[in-house]
């Protein structure tokens, strides 16, 4: 079945309408990043992680600049207990991370959290209890005020606790399903909770916002988180949180204009690992507003290498085209993006070197620990000449002339079309030297000798199924010298369209290499390439390669 009509909208938008958010343009600093995947993440695997594990998660949430992580729900099971206290007993949370436990409003799993935590030199204690109507009709069977009573005695609780237990404790409440709470009635149970807490300067409780199913469009979140923003108690003494997930796809979403509208703190996950379509994407956050030119306060500098560490940990796959991190995420197969990306790197270079606009690619793949030969410009059958340039010219050093692109261009795509397979660098340079480089299916030359009569005259040793002809010729260079001798003997034009040269600049510090087009019998265009220490025997050898090519597409 597939009915559509068994479906309503079960969020309730706010009393009052709350549109603030919408004339801000963008997010202009970083939140409070809160990591979840210890706890929430850490839930939703299929095979949990282990002790040692989880501690070395820990660890690179600190290294990457995490300074809250939720690290579990203590009283749910022994080895979230043994986590807690491992981390507090062995003295392995740094002077400037608060961890974080979970708590629902229930006497006893409140106590038993309290006993988790007894001597953490700072430790947020969240609690939460669900508002929802669908809770509160069919899991609680209470009324409104019934479970507002719930949170009211879990927040009585937290505070009795913290005065009798040694540590440092900050508050945390949530009134969990909000997104199926009626928003006033939220923020109801809300300030219950904080006129019990009294916050002030020196103690600011968060209240934190969880969409514990993505229930609307991120612009009806953005207008309840404003609507709460501004109707709670002591506002600038309470930090605003969201706990968005991603059941419509939309949690980032959710979070960017949850920010705009007043929030101050963000709960998730590194990757968006979480219960059913996952929790909030922190890196994804992050690296949107690095993207924007804001300092995210994390640090995703080598982001293969938390990928490999998340993937070995949870045992979970990062999707190739997952934003900013995915193995795909910054390859261009497309022939026109390459061409672009190309374009748009030596515009760089030469004329602004100093800020990212590159054509196709949000920010620099550099920034995040990726390279161009093997992260950016991808050649397949659907490749294009600039591309195929790019890699030749990034990867050897070879500057392929424009018109030479084309030519090489569909010979690169014609042998991964067959293969139907990406190619590597190292398998275009090789089409590139079998194409190009010492063609000699027709003939070749042994001994070439000039002297200084007519202009220049070519004495050309030329050999053809072993037979061997000496043709003398004369042009105004050694070049369009040999190229008459070889018109003559075959009795074919070899009209030179196209000539460059370079040094080479990867692989050896003394060659130089030629290029050379000609215009054959059949209108069409061949090309060869000569690599030689002397530029004149290189471009000879290119010459021979380019006349070779237009003689055997005669005789085919």
């Amino acid at each position: 079945m597939f009915d559509y009509k068994q479906y309503k909208r079960n969020y309730f938008m706010p009393p009052e309408a709350c549109m603030d958010w919408a004339s801000k343009e963008y997010v202009d600093k970083a939140p409070i990043w809160c990591s979840v995947d210890l706890r929430d993440g850490n839930q939703a695997l299929i095979e949990p992680m282990s002790l040692d594990e989880k501690l070395e998660f820990f660890r690179m949430l600190v290294d990457i600049g995490f300074k809250e992580i939720e690290v579990g729900f203590p009283a749910a099971s022994e080895t979230e207990y043994e986590l807690v206290r491992t981390l507090i007993d062995n003295n392995m949370i740094p002077e400037d991370v608060t961890i974080q436990v979970l708590t629902q409003a229930r006497e006893h799993i409140i106590r038993k959290t309290f006993e988790a935590v007894k001597g953490a030199p700072r430790v947020i204690v969240h609690v939460y209890n669900s508002t929802s109507l669908a809770q509160r009709e069919q899991v609680f069977g209470k009324s409104k005020e019934e479970i507002k009573q719930i949170a009211i005695e879990g927040a009585k609780l937290l505070k009795e606790l913290a005065d009798r237990t040694e540590g440092n404790f900050a508050f945390e409440y949530s009134p969990e399903s909000f997104t199926g709470t009626e928003v006033d009635y939220a923020v109801e149970v809300c300030n219950a909770v904080l006129d019990i807490w009294e916050p002030r300067p020196d103690f600011q409780p968060i209240i934190n916002i969880p969409a514990t199913v993505e229930m609307s469009m991120p612009h009806v979140f953005a207008q309840q988180v404003e609507y709460v923003s501004k109707h709670l108690h002591n506002r600038e003494n309470v930090i605003l949180s969201l706990h968005p997930h991603n059941d419509r796809g939309c949690g980032i979403s959710d979070a960017e204009l949850g920010i705009l509208a007043g929030a101050d703190r963000i709960e998730g996950t590194m990757f968006g690992n979480g219960e059913r379509t996952g929790n909030v994407d922190i890196m994804v956050l992050a690296m949107n507003m690095y993207a924007q030119g804001v300092n995210p306060e994390l640090n995703l500098s080598n982001m293969p290498h938390l990928v490999e560490v998340y993937e070995r940990l949870t045992q979970m796959k990062i999707d190739a085209r997952h934003p900013y991190c995915g193995k795909l995420v910054f390859a261009a197969f497309s022939g026109s993006h390459q061409d672009a990306i190309a374009k748009g790197m030596k515009y760089r270079e030469e004329k602004d070197p100093s800020h990212w606009t590159v054509p196709y690619l949000p920010i620099n793949p550099e920034d995040v620990g990726r390279t161009y030969d093997s992260d950016v410009i991808r050649i397949n059958s659907q490749s294009g000449k600039g591309g195929v340039a790019y890699i030749m010219e990034q990867n050897y050093g070879i500057k392929i002339p424009y018109k030479m692109r084309s030519d090489f261009g569909y010979a690169v795509k014609a042998v991964s079309d067959h293969s139907h397979a990406e190619l590597t660098a190292e398998q275009i340079y090789e089409i590139f030297e079998k194409r190009y480089k010492n063609y000699t299916p027709v003939f070749h030359i042994k001994g070439c000798h000039f002297r200084q009569e007519n202009g220049i005259t070519a004495t050309v040793n030329i050999f053809t199924d072993n037979r061997k002809d000496i043709v003398e010729a004369t042009g105004n260079g050694r070049m369009e010298a040999v190229s008459n001798a070889f018109a003559e003997k075959f009795e074919q034009p070899c009209e030179v369209i196209c000539y460059e040269e370079h040094a080479m600049t990867v692989g050896s510090d003394s060659s130089a290499i030629a290029y050379v087009g000609i215009q054959g019998a059949d209108g069409k265009q061949y090309f060869g390439i000569g690599i030689d220490p002397d530029i004149v025997r290189a471009s000879i050898d290119a010459l021979i390669s380019a006349m070779n090519r237009s003689l055997e597409a005669l005789n085919q």
